[in-house]
C-alpha cells in the first residue's frame, strides 16, 4: 500500500490509457492503467489513496457494472466516468450510483484534472472521517461494559440519579464510572460526549 494518491484508469482503448496515462504523469499524479474491469478488480487495493477513472462501454463487465463491483465490495473510492457515448440516462445512473463526475470523449485536460482533484479531496476527506472512526472504536473498546451502559445512559440525557436506579447501584458508584468513561474516551463535557457517540453511532 502507498500513500500516495492513484489514478486508476480502466479503458479498453490502448491509445486512451496511454494518453491520459501520460497527461496525469505529468500532473504529479501516480497512475495504474487497466486494460479491463476483471484485471482492475483483482488487483485492486481499496486501502490504497486514489479515484477509479473509468471507461463507460467495455467488453464483459461495463464501467458502471464496475462501479456496482466496488460498492458491492463495501469501496468508497471515488469514481469518474468517461465515455465515446454520453448519453443523458447512463450519466443520470452513474451519478445517481455516486460517481463523483461523467466526462466524454476525447476529455478536456482542463475538465479531467479539475475532475481528478475534486476526486482527491473527496477521498481524503472520507479517509479522515474513517481514521477518526478508527480512534473512537478503539477508545471505546477499552471501556468496561458497565462503563458502556453508563455512557448509553449518559448520551441519552439521564442523570447519575436516574443512572443509578436503572442499573440498580448508587450515584456514588456511578460518578466514579462516569469519571473513568469520560477520561479514557478524551472528552470534557456532555456535549462533547454526545458527539463522539454520534460518530460512533451508539444509539440514545
Amino acid at each position: 500500500m502507498t500513500d500516495e494518491f492513484t489514478v486508476y484508469l480502466v479503458d479498453d482503448d490502448a491509445a486512451v490509457r496511454k494518453s491520459l496515462s501520460r497527461l496525469l504523469r505529468v500532473k504529479g499524479y501516480g497512475v495504474q492503467a487497466y486494460s479491463s474491469p476483471q484485471e482492475f478488480l483483482e488487483q485492486h487495493d481499496p486501502l490504497a489513496p486514489g479515484c477509479a477513472l473509468l471507461d463507460v462501454a467495455m467488453p464483459g463487465l461495463n464501467g458502471l457494472s464496475l462501479q456496482q463491483a466496488l460498492t458491492a465490495r463495501g469501496s468508497h473510492r471515488p469514481v469518474i466516468f468517461i465515455t465515446g457515448e454520453g448519453d443523458v440516462p447512463t450519466s443520470v445512473r452513474a451519478m445517481k450510483a455516486g460517481a463523483l463526475d461523467f466526462l466524454t470523449k476525447p476529455v478536456k485536460e482542463k475538465d479531467l484534472l479539475e475532475a481528478v482533484e475534486r476526486a482527491k479531496t473527496r477521498d481524503a476527506e472520507h479517509r479522515l472521517v474513517e481514521s477518526e472512526l478508527d480512534s473512537i472504536q478503539a477508545k471505546i473498546k477499552t471501556l468496561t461494559p458497565r462503563e458502556r451502559e453508563v455512557l448509553v445512559h449518559v448520551v441519552a440525557g439521564r442523570l447519575n440519579k436516574q443512572i443509578a436506579g436503572d442499573l440498580g447501584t448508587v450515584e456514588k458508584t456511578i460518578k466514579v464510572h462516569r469519571s473513568r468513561m469520560m477520561e479514557k474516551l478524551g472528552v470534557r463535557g456532555v456535549a462533547d460526549l454526545v458527539r463522539l457517540a454520534e460518530k460512533a453511532r451508539i444509539a440514545n
